[in-house]
């Protein structure tokens, strides 16, 4: 047992070296562009107080929306998704796979759950002892469920999910900011130190030349790194939001009643975007959170035809009120759900119990009802 926790105790010590290698890049980039470029390199006072604003306001956007990032605790599902005690000794007792998931059935009839295995089967952690909600997914880094999990992310050291994807989206794009803005700024001094040192002349160096020379020639090879890389990151994001889909749904298409769906979630571009930022623009661009929902239920695209009228009710069943105590509540607006009620979602359990069988997608009848955008 004691091996096991100090190994576990290392993983997770190493976990944190890229995120001290990323904080150390940014205290030294804080250095080299605001002492060395500006202070020592820069002699007109306008400019340098021009470039030290916008610096600067980058430079905190960006600390802080990775601040929160990386501090922010990944939402797990609460305990109305756990087995009642009666039900989890049975299922744990029990060496059929088939009664195993009759026991799964019969605990997930109330819950508001439209998504299942490849094999048609409940979604259910043995790790973590819950029924996985919706676009809930374990994190063997973590070692918990984590709602709507995108990735693990090691430059941050945490999983990327519901309670903090604002948070990586906005860290992506102010990074990309900060480093567009040094390049671009850096670059005219670049190419005069570039020039200089490949004359070998120091006649016309700016004063401290040495060591700016240095810094700036780094500084600017640093950013456009880093700018690159970022700018693919950022815009293949980009491009999950405006499908709603996540990392992992994007290579493994979620598997609904009627099969596999890559854009069974999508509900339009534009309420895409807001069930990532929120319904309110003013604050889509702070780290704060404004995501809609509770990360335990999602709008779906795709509805049974006995249900399109129910479908519209309720924006939000009874059972997210009771969503765990981490899952941030978003401070803005209110989330446009668009559920199936939990009576029918019952029911359709029952069908399930009673025929001991699966409905095949080819049976069913299913309109699709896509929201369009405004």
């Amino acid at each position: 047992m004691a091996p096991t926790h100090v190994l576990r105790c290392c993983q997770r010590g190493l976990a944190w070296i890229p995120v001290i290698f990323i904080v150390l890049v940014v205290c030294w980039s804080y250095y080299a562009y605001v002492v060395e470029l500006c202070l020592f390199t820069i002699l007109g006072i306008g400019e340098q107080i021009v470039y030290l604003i916008f610096f600067h306001l980058s430079f905190i956007m960006f600390v802080w929306s990775y601040w929160k990032t990386i501090f922010t605790h990944p939402a797990n599902p609460s305990k109305e998704f756990c087995l009642p005690k009666a039900e989890k000794e049975s299922y744990e007792k029990e060496e059929r796979p088939e009664t195993q998931q009759e026991i799964l059935w019969r605990a997930a009839a109330s819950l508001p759950m439209y998504t299942h295995t490849g094999a048609g089967a409940i979604r259910y952690c043995d790790r973590c002892q819950v029924i996985k909600p919706d676009r809930c997914h374990h994190c063997s880094a973590c070692d918990m469920c984590v709602l709507k999990m995108d990735h693990h992310c090691p430059w941050v050291n945490n999983c990327v999910g519901f309670s903090n994807y604002k948070f990586f989206i906005l860290f992506l794009a102010y990074s990309l900011v900060y480093c567009l803005f040094i390049a671009a700024t850096v670059l005219q001094y670049f190419i005069k130190f570039w020039t200089l040192c490949r004359r070998k002349s120091a006649e016309n160096c700016p004063k401290n030349d040495t060591h700016a020379k240095f810094h700036v020639l780094f500084l600017f090879f640093v950013a456009a790194m880093f700018c690159i890389s970022i700018l693919s990151l950022f815009t293949y994001h980009m491009w999950l939001v405006g499908k709603n889909r996540s990392t992992i749904e994007a290579f493994r298409a979620p598997v609904f009643r009627t099969g596999s769906d890559k854009n069974g979630f999508s509900l339009g571009f534009r309420k895409n975007i807001a069930q990532v930022f929120g319904d309110q623009k003013k604050y889509w661009l702070l780290p704060i959170f404004t995501s809609q929902g509770d990360g335990l239920t999602f709008p779906v695209r795709l509805v049974n035809a006995a249900d399109v009228e129910q479908a519209t009710v309720n924006p939000w069943p009874e059972t997210s009120k009771s969503a765990a105590a981490d899952v941030p509540v978003s401070p803005v607006g209110q989330s446009q759900n668009r559920l199936l009620c939990n009576n029918q979602h019952a029911n359709n359990i029952g069908d399930h119990q009673a025929n001991n069988t699966l409905t095949s997608a080819e049976s069913e009848t299913i309109t699709i009802s896509v929201e369009s955008e405004s």
